[in-house]
């Protein structure tokens, strides 16, 4: 049997994020940067930079005019960074940077290899830029501002769990961009997925059928099972109980509400099964997750 190698998590995994000044850095000199792959999402603000020489611009835009943008570089050598501070919008930004060896086990762990991303990572500064999912968009919010109740250590780990979501939805999208008409039909029904699961997270409050659900994104209910798991892993209703648990933990991290109001949150007329519901999903008790 042929061994696998499995990509473990960057240990050096760089997840930051800005929200409220203009430019990285107020000065203009030129910056040592070494060999990593690089996700921004821009959720509001312009970025210039040069990197060797070569310029780039991204603009997600400001105010009601915001329309975010996820970029995606390949440092594949020591450089040169210079920032170019002609912007006076305030950046609302989330960068995510991973050691280039990472990468290279990550292709590697594929039993078919990946030639889109290998073509990708063996050119220095390929770039590719998507416009986010709502998904992406409230992944990179939770990043740039998380809740009060995770602090040190347990705020790295939250933000990391969701910078390594985004890696995975930005490579995804860089493997189905230019492949051939099965492809486009995989992102196509990638898209409606996500349609239905933005549809979900919407509406999570209101009482959720399958029947309602495919009418609402235009799809029959068997697409909407079949397509929803192949992507996500989940089905429709797991899915629904991941978001009403989520909803319920906010609301208890951010603003302490009682467990039988938290139970009600997630869908459960009972607190003690919403309580063994809630350890199953975080590994605690939800009175250890009040604010």
């Amino acid at each position: 049997m042929q061994q696998r190698i499995l990509p473990d998590v960057p240990q050096h995994l760089f997840v930051g994020a800005m929200d409220g000044v203009t430019t990285c850095t107020p000065d203009t000199e030129l910056h040592d940067i070494w060999p990593k792959f690089i996700v921004m999402v821009i959720l509001q603000g312009e970025q210039h930079f040069t990197i060797d020489g070569q310029r780039f611009d991204i603009d997600a835009g400001h105010g009601r005019e915001a329309s975010p943008v996820v970029f995606m570089l390949n440092v594949a050598r020591f450089c040169k960074l210079q920032f170019i501070n002609d912007s006076e919008v305030p950046l609302r930004k989330v960068m995510i940077s991973a050691p280039f060896p990472w990468v290279e086990r990550l292709i590697q762990s594929q039993p078919d290899g990946m030639p889109k991303l290998e073509a990708f990572f063996a050119q220095h500064l390929s770039q590719f830029s998507f416009r986010p999912s709502q998904h992406i968009v409230h992944l990179s919010e939770q990043i740039v501002d998380p809740p009060s109740a995770m602090r040190g250590e347990l705020q790295t780990l939250y933000r990391r769990s969701h910078a390594m979501d985004i890696l995975c939805h930005a490579c995804a999208l860089l493997l189905e961009s230019e492949e051939g008409a099965s492809a486009r039909a995989g992102l196509m029904s990638r898209r409606q997925s996500e349609r239905v699961r933005e549809y979900i997270a919407a509406n999570i409050r209101r009482d959720l059928t399958l029947e309602t659900i495919a009418r609402e994104v235009g799809l029959s209910t068997s697409s909407v099972q079949r397509h929803f798991k192949e992507h996500f892993g989940l089905t429709i209703f797991e899915f629904i109980r991941q978001k009403r648990l989520e909803s319920a933990r906010w609301a208890l991290e951010s603003d302490g509400v009682p467990i039988a109001q938290a139970a009600y949150i997630a869908g459960y007329n009972n607190p003690s099964s919403f309580t063994t519901a809630f350890k199953k999903a975080y590994g605690v008790s939800p009175k250890y997750r009040r604010a």
